[in-house]
C-alpha cells in the first residue's frame, strides 16, 4: 500500500529527531530509500550514538517496520507523507515541516480551504458562545481547524462539528491523545483529527508553538476568540502575520483583561470580527444569512436592555422590565436555551 520511498520516511519519523534534522538526513543521503540502504555509514552525523545504535538495529529484518505499520492499521491512522496528496502544500515552504501528518477521520476535509479558529483556556462565555455560532457558519466555506485545547479552540471543535467540517490538530502524537476525550472522540468519527509527531511524541512545552505555527501555515486565515496580553492564540496570529494571512479577532471591554491580547490584534490590523460575515466578505464569499431568533416581546425587551449596557445584573433587569427576580430567571434561562444570552458570573448576562 506504501511506495519503498514511503516506507522508508515512515521508519525514519518514527523516531525522536528533531524535522530539521531529519530534512538534513535526507538530503545527505539524497532521499528514504538511499538513507536506508546507506544508514551503517552515517554514524557522525548523529551526536546520540545510542539513537544511531538503536535505528540501525531495526534495520536488522522486518519486524520494526512491520510493528508500525501494523499499529497504524490498528489505530486506523493514515500517514499523509511530505510532498504526497493531501499534504499541507504551505507547510513545503518550511524548514522544519513534518516529515509525515498522520490522520484519523475523513480526509476528504484536507482539500477544503482550511481556516483557522483559536481561542485561549480563558476565553470569556460570551466569546465562546459567538465564537462557536461564528465556527459553524465558517463551514458553508471552510474547513475549520483549531488545537484541541480547553477553552477557545474547544469552542471552535464544538461549532464546526456541529457545521460538518471540524479539523483538529494535536500538539502531540496519537500515542498520547487523550483516550477518554469525547470531544475527541467525536472528531475522529464526524471531522478530521491529525497529528504532525510521531505516534510516541509526547507533548512537551514546546510542542504547542510548533503546532501552532504548523496552524498558521495550513490555514488561509486565524480568527481569535480570547487571548489575554500574553496568550498561546497570540503566537498562531504571531506566525500567521508573518506568513501574510488575514487576521481577525473578537473585540472585547478595555476592562477584560482576558481579551486584551484580541484589541491589541485589532489596534495592529487584525480585522475587528463579530458575525461570520465580517470573515467571509473578506474573502469574496456571500455572507451567511442571519437566523432570527424567536422571541416574545418581553423576551425582546430583555434583549434589547442587555443590549444597551453590553451586560446587566439580574436585578438591573429586574427592575427595568418590571419583573420580579424568580420569574426573570425562567426567562434569562430560555434566552439562554435560544442563544441569545449568555450567562456571566455574579448573575450578570450579556447578548451573545
Amino acid at each position: 500500500m506504501w511506495t519503498a520511498e514511503q516506507k522508508c520516511l515512515l521508519w525514519l519519523d518514527s523516531f525522536p529527531l528533531e524535522p530539521t534534522k531529519k530534512h538534513l538526513l535526507l538530503k545527505t543521503a539524497g532521499g528514504a530509500v538511499a538513507l536506508v540502504r546507506n544508514f551503517s555509514g552515517l554514524a557522525r552525523e548523529f551526536k546520540d550514538g545510542e539513537l544511531f545504535s538503536r535505528m540501525l538495529e531495526t534495520l536488522s529484518g522486518e519486524a520494526y517496520f512491520a510493528g508500525l505499520a501494523n499499529r497504524l492499521e490498528r489505530e486506523k491512522i493514515t500517514p499523509v507523507f511530505y510532498g504526497g496528496e493531501g499534504y499541507p502544500k504551505a507547510w513545503l515552504t518550511l524548514a522544519d515541516a513534518p516529515l509525515c501528518l498522520y490522520a484519523k477521520g475523513e480526509l476528504s476535509l484536507l482539500k477544503d480551504e482550511l481556516f483557522a479558529v483559536v481561542g485561549s483556556r480563558r476565553t470569556v462565555d460570551s466569546a465562546r458562545k459567538l465564537g462557536g455560532k461564528i465556527a459553524e457558519e465558517l463551514t458553508a466555506r471552510f474547513a475549520v481547524l483549531t488545537g484541541s485545547a480547553d477553552g477557545g479552540d474547544e469552542t471552535a471543535l464544538r461549532g464546526a462539528l456541529d457545521g460538518g467540517k471540524a479539523v483538529c490538530l494535536l500538539a502531540g502524537g496519537f500515542g498520547f491523545a487523550p483516550k477518554e476525550n469525547s470531544l475527541l472522540v467525536r472528531v475522529e468519527k464526524e471531522g478530521l483529527l491529525l497529528s504532525a509527531c510521531p505516534l510516541d511524541t509526547p507533548v512537551r512545552v514546546f510542542s504547542y508553538e510548533y503546532r501552532n505555527k504548523l496552524l498558521a501555515a495550513m490555514s488561509v486565515g486565524v480568527l481569535v476568540l480570547g487571548a489575554a496580553e500574553k496568550s498561546g492564540a497570540l503566537i498562531t496570529a504571531k506566525y500567521a502575520a508573518a506568513m501574510g494571512k488575514k487576521l481577525f479577532a473578537i473585540p472585547y471591554a478595555p476592562s477584560v483583561l482576558a481579551g486584551a491580547g484580541c484589541n491589541q490584534l485589532i489596534k495592529n490590523g487584525a480585522y475587528l470580527t463579530e458575525t461570520a460575515n465580517d470573515i467571509l466578505e473578506k474573502y469574496g464569499y456571500e455572507g451567511v444569512e442571519k437566523k432570527k431568533i424567536p422571541l416574545t416581546e418581553t423576551e425582546e425587551k430583555a434583549v434589547e436592555f442587555i443590549t444597551e449596557r453590553g451586560e446587566a445584573h439580574v436585578s438591573e433587569i429586574s427592575s427595568a422590565l418590571n419583573i420580579p427576580t424568580y420569574r426573570l430567571a425562567t426567562m434569562l434561562s430560555a434566552l439562554e436555551v435560544k442563544g441569545a444570552v449568555v450567562k456571566l458570573g455574579g448573575n450578570r448576562y450579556s447578548v451573545v
